[in-house]
């Protein structure tokens, strides 16, 4: 069983930065890919990013490349988005997921294991 607790989020002003954080415990990390997903009020939980077990390999929703970095250090058991050039667009409540399958893929059901979630708001 794994718990994940994500942390970062706040209030930012258009065109600022957020880094987050997701730790992880009571699981194999590296056996695991890691997903970042988000949440509006109203709206359907959504895709933002994903990596690889080793980080090789990430994967981006279209209106966050080249402004979100998904990153992650095996050896602290932690996961990371760091959100540049943030838009009101942005404003959600951002969860990190872990998934054991055998593919990295971006459908929320391929999750076996969510955190509890941060805010992040962006004003404009």
């Amino acid at each position: 069983q794994v718990q994940l607790v994500e942390s970062g989020g706040g209030l930012v002003q258009a065109g600022g930065s957020l880094r987050l954080s997701c730790a992880a415990s009571g699981g194999t990390f590296s056996n695991y890919c890691m997903g970042w997903f988000r949440q509006a009020p109203g709206k359907e939980r959504e895709f933002v990013a994903r990596i690889s077990r080793s980080g090789g390999s990430t994967y981006y929703t279209d209106s966050v490349k080249g402004r979100f970095t998904i990153s992650r250090d095996n050896a602290k058991n932690t996961v990371y988005l760091q959100m540049n050039s943030l838009k009101p667009e942005d404003t959600a409540g951002y969860y990190c997921a872990a998934s054991g399958k055998l593919f990295c893929r971006s459908d929320p059901r391929e999750y076996a294991y969510w955190g509890q979630g941060t805010q992040v708001t962006v004003s404009s």
